[in-house]
């Protein structure tokens, strides 16, 4: 029968007994904190410092700031003391861990074996020693040809490297019986020294912004002349908010769609799914909660500071986040996060799903990207104080990063473009493909005073002229209750860049993809927009030497101006939404082949080109990597769609309407009966299995032209978004028709109301 291995699973699923493992524990018997074991398997500086003599931890510390070179006699050390640090944690191997451009990590495996000849009278004497170099932590060498490169490395030209990124910890990962290996934390370029990977560009965008900041604020707050400045060093923090969906992996197992795309290709929603908005924030299911907690354990002692748990608002759905870091470190703790949690679920018989849209009819996931900018004195820097209106430090950053958003939304737009996050942008559930701003209506009433040169409209007391964005009280009249604090703005699920008290969220980030690229457009687009402001200060300011408050007031007052017409308060799913952002001249890039375009647009490019987050060549290779990208993604989705319908649910309907047949045949020949219910479904069935027999030859079709399209990615990804996408699309509404129709007990792969289920 078509269905028993679907039986079978739904029947390991219920019977399946929950994991179970135990939590660490002292000596007494005690658990231990959290604290406790935060961190255990990361090394740290501290261990740094306690090997290295003083002179050279000082040299370390000035290396991973960027101003001296690591020499070898410190590299040597610093490797011989990880070695024997993870060694003594049961490490066999080490891996150069890095993040090339296929949205997920990469690693090879190096033992830390080695072999030692020695000669003499004899011959030779080989003897087995562990061994680990200065060199060996420092760089390895991958085969560059055979990642995406976008043109840059053909076949013969195979010599890449990897290169230890010194301001990320080195950690152990558990291996296979009871072993462990050592990850150095790298970025990955080329022969000829291009980047291909996302973490290079990363750090060149935070070098860049933090130039730009520190000469921001130590021209608005200057120093006696020889005295050092006050701001040395800014960095972006992060904290990204993971969503994911759990189901169970036996089930998972008989999906082909779900095995090969990452999503659903066929099928209907379940007569109870998400509409009664009972899961978000519910009770977490006990096999999703075992699963959470031993994830949860293993990304303590990696470091990872995940801090809340909970259900998402589609079923199976759930979130884990973060505390905030500095902004490379949050990306590498989320990509550990997402390998974490697809190891420890895969230990429970679960599956992770990762994908934007892996169930057609519910929501889809997201990372919001939660960014601010932090000084070296532990300062944020969107932090708005008690009085924003009058805190122009504050003033100027915010308007530099409308000003960021203003130039270069379309920019932001391709940083988040991808087949996948197509189908959750703009869908209601996610933020649409106009980004945007959202301040919230107290501090737009801040730069709309300004900006006009009035006092500030009065929110809660009448006497204070202010806006204090810590909240007021909120009386909910219940006397056994405390006051509760409210904030001042409310939040805006609908902006695809919200203001959020003391940050800003990039809500349209997609769950699946690395945050990396994201994270790099905004930093370029914000140190671009800093230093536009500080050139119109430094012209405000004529020939003195140090800005006035005037000076200061005018600068914001003029970026307040140029730069209305990105902050929307409203709905963003609206219409009417569109319809306004197309007369503010904002664009609304639909598709994901051109939001790859804007990487070549002359004003987004100069500006990456400038500041040295990509060369010219780096930026001709991304784009076609993505374009690429896009174009092999629909093309997959067809062939897997094409087999699943032709192998399993076409051959399915055939048995059913067989079935049908031979009963209308026998009630025909017993009773003569020539309008039986039987007879109506078959001429029901008939029709749609004829349709899905044209829908098949279609997507052949499609791919067919498709593969005639010869090395040129920008039309292969146009032909695909033009052709194959919408031929997907009618696969699926006819299959999903036949799903109805089809007796269960026929029908070969798990349905919605069996995979959305514990």
């Amino acid at each position: 029968m078509a269905n028993q291995a679907r039986i079978e699973s739904l029947k390991d699923n219920i019977n399946r007994p929950t994991r179970s493992i135990e939590y660490p524990k002292k000596i007494d018997g005690k658990p231990y904190y959290t604290s406790e074991i935060f961190g255990e398997n990361v090394f740290h500086l501290q261990q740094i410092a306690k090997v290295l003599p003083k002179p050279a931890y000082a040299s370390f510390l000035k290396q991973m700031r960027g101003r001296q070179a690591l020499d070898k006699a410190t590299a040597d050390a610093i490797a011989h003391a990880v070695r024997i640090w993870a060694m003594d944690r049961g490490a066999t191997h080490f891996t150069h861990w890095f993040q090339p451009q296929t949205g997920s990590t990469a690693e090879k495996h190096d033992a830390f074996l080695s072999l030692k000849s020695s000669f003499s009278a004899n011959g030779e004497e080989v003897t087995a020693i562990d061994a680990f170099s200065g060199s060996q932590l420092l760089q390895a060498e991958p085969d560059a040809s055979s990642f995406p490169s976008g043109g840059m490395r053909t076949t013969f030209e195979a010599r890449g490297y990897t290169v230890w990124d010194t301001t990320s910890p080195m950690f152990i990962q558990q291996g296979p019986h009871g072993t462990s290996v050592l990850y150095i934390p790298s970025v990955f370029i080329s022969y000829n020294g291009d980047a291909l990977d996302e973490k290079t560009v990363l750090l060149r965008s935070t070098n860049q912004i933090a130039k730009a900041a520190c000469e921001l604020l130590n021209l608005i707050d200057p120093v006696p002349v020889g005295a050092q400045p006050r701001t040395s060093h800014v960095f972006t923090t992060l904290g990204t908010e993971q969503e994911y969906f759990l189901v169970d992996r036996s089930l998972y197992s008989l999906r082909p769609d779900l095995k090969h795309t990452g999503r659903t290709l066929v099928g209907n929603l379940p007569p109870k799914h998400q509409q009664m908005e009972d899961h978000y924030f519910g009770r977490i299911p006990s096999k999703v909660m075992a699963t959470m907690s031993e994830a949860e354990l293993e990304l303590f002692r990696l470091g990872v500071p995940v801090k809340t748990r909970h259900n998402e608002v589609a079923p199976q759905q759930f979130e884990l986040a973060p505390i905030f870091e500095e902004a490379s470190l949050a990306v590498d703790h989320n990509l550990l996060t997402m390998d974490v949690l697809s190891k420890v679920a895969h230990k429970n018989k679960l599956k992770v799903l990762f994908h934007e849209k892996p169930f057609k009819g519910v929501n889809g996931s997201g990372k919001h990207c939660n960014w601010s900018m932090s000084t070296d004195r532990g300062e944020n820097l969107l932090d708005p104080t008690v009085k924003p209106e009058t805190n122009y430090r504050f003033l100027l950053v915010l308007v530099s990063v409308l000003h960021a958003v203003q130039c270069h939304g379309g920019l932001l737009r391709t940083s988040i473009a991808s087949s996948s996050n197509e189908h959750r942008l703009g869908a209601c559930e996610a933020p649409p493909m106009i980004v945007s701003v959202f301040l919230g209506e107290h501090l737009t009433e801040v730069l709309n005073s300004i900006e006009e040169s009035r006092p500030i409209k009065n929110f809660s007391v009448p006497e204070i002229q202010s806006i204090k964005l810590g909240g007021t009280v909120l009386d909910v009249k219940v006397a056994t209750l405390p006051d509760i604090s409210r904030d001042l703005t409310d939040r805006n699920r609908t902006s695809p860049f919200a203001f959020t008290g003391n940050k800003f969220e990039f809500r349209a980030v997609g769950s699946k993809q690395s945050p990396a690229f994201p994270v790099t457009i905004l930093n370029a687009a914000v140190a671009s927009a800093l230093q536009d402001v500080t050139q119109a200060l430094r012209e405000q300011m004529g020939g003195r030497p140090y800005p006035s408050d005037a000076d200061k007031i005018a600068v914001i007052k003029k970026f307040i101006a140029s730069t209305k017409s990105v902050r929307f308060e409203g709905d963003g799913y609206s219409d009417a939404w569109i319809q306004e952002a197309e007369r503010r001249g904002l664009p609304n890039i639909k598709t994901s082949p051109e939001a790859f375009e804007q990487l070549l647009n002359p004003v987004h490019a100069d500006m990456l080109t400038r500041q040295g987050i990509f060369t010219a060549s780096e930026l001709q290779s991304r784009h076609l990597i993505l374009q690429e990208r896009y174009a092999k993604d629909l093309l997959v989705e067809a062939n897997t769609l094409r087999t699943l319908l032709a192998s399993q649910i076409l051959p399915a309907a055939f048995e059913y309407r067989g079935s049908l047949a031979q009963t209308v045949q026998l009630l025909n020949g017993i009773e003569g009966e020539g309008n039986s219910p039987e007879l109506a479904a078959l001429k029901a069935l008939t029709p749609v299995v004829k349709e899905l027999q044209a829908t098949i030859a279609n997507l052949d079709k499609v791919v067919h032209e498709m593969h005639h399209i010869v090395d040129d990615p920008v039309q292969e990804a146009k032909y695909a978004d033009a052709k194959i996408a919408p031929a997907l699309n009618a696969a699926r509404a006819i299959a999903d028709k036949l799903e109805v129709l089809t007796a269960d007990k026929y029908y070969p792969i798990p349905h919605y109301s069996e995979l959305l289920w514990f």
